[in-house]
């Protein structure tokens, strides 16, 4: 089985060339350099206005379930939601 370096996820917030401010763009790479670059060949001559490492990605251990799916769409429960 190989080893493959993990991934991680990093946050963004840029002003595009355009002038226009794009809040949490996501981008996974080896280390935050590599996540800019892919940014930067995205997003051709981006301003980044602010980036945080939001952690690692864990390789999924097994198949997805139907259940898993829609709870990533959903998204976090609001206050006082019963599930």
């Amino acid at each position: 089985m190989s080893s493959q370096p993990s991934a991680t996820k990093y946050g963004f917030r840029i002003r595009t060339r355009n002038g226009a401010v794009v809040d949490k763009l996501s981008i996974c790479g080896r280390d935050e350099k590599d996540a800019e670059r892919k940014l930067r060949q995205i997003y051709l001559g981006c301003e980044i206005l602010e980036r945080r490492r939001l952690g690692a990605l864990l390789p999924r251990t097994g198949p997805v379930s139907y259940e898993d799916v829609v709870d990533l769409i959903s998204g976090p429960l609001s206050p006082g939601v019963v599930k």
